[in-house]
């Protein structure tokens, strides 16, 4: 779901790269430490992961493993995802550093956003664990759909057409998504349990 360079406004940019910078400095200055090796290990899922394309239709899509993100790291998603986006711009010349901060922001802010809905099913019985990670996982993806089509209907109008069908190809990927996150907060739970403690907690507080 990445947005190429040359397609967006340059008002369009410019909003992207301010919310992006927003959002990092946010993540950076409520970084802990401990999370590190987490927050390394979950971008490079995410790296990973959004560069196996599968092909749909006339076009392709990816898993975006943002809801995962989200819901692990919080606000420490926003930094995760930008050295992940930029290494695939960098080294695959996967949208590019222009247009960098919109790709960023389309894709973490859902991520936060789910991150706060559905981070307190962490810590319930097994259902709601379940329910709570594959809601993440799914909306994650349908907010990054809708704010990559957004940017595009702002730019231009003759793109809104575009952006609807691009919304409309992630949709099975919101259900795979959904099914994708909640398998790995199942097996989280079976077998590093103490990081759903360690997701569901405010940035910034050191587990008991």
């Amino acid at each position: 779901m990445h947005i190429s360079e040359g397609v967006l406004s340059p008002a369009v940019l410019a909003g992207g790269v301010i919310l992006t910078a927003a959002g990092t400095g946010i993540g950076l200055r409520q970084a802990d430490y401990s999370r590190l090796a987490v927050t390394a290990v979950l971008s490079s899922a995410f790296f990973v992961g959004s560069l196996i394309h599968v092909p749909l239709g006339p076009g392709s899509v990816h898993l975006l493993l943002n809801g995962l993100l989200g819901l692990f790291l919080g606000w420490a998603v926003f930094p995760a995802l930008l050295v992940a986006l930029a290494l695939q711009a960098i080294l695959y010349s996967y949208g590019g550093l222009a247009v960098l901060g919109v790709n960023v922001f389309d894709m973490a802010f859902p991520a936060l956003a789910c991150h706060y809905a559905f981070r307190g099913l962490l810590g319930g019985g097994k259902a709601l664990r379940l329910i709570g990670a594959f809601g993440c996982g799914s909306l994650s993806v349908a907010g990054a759909a809708f704010c990559t089509a957004l940017a595009l209907g702002l730019t231009d109008g003759g793109l809104w057409t575009a952006a609807k069908i691009l919304f409309l190809a992630h949709v099975p990927v919101m259900a795979l998504e959904g099914c994708v996150t909640a398998l790995a907060v199942a097996f989280i739970a079976k077998n590093r349990p103490e990081l759903l403690r360690f997701a569901g907690r405010p940035a910034g507080r050191v587990p008991p």
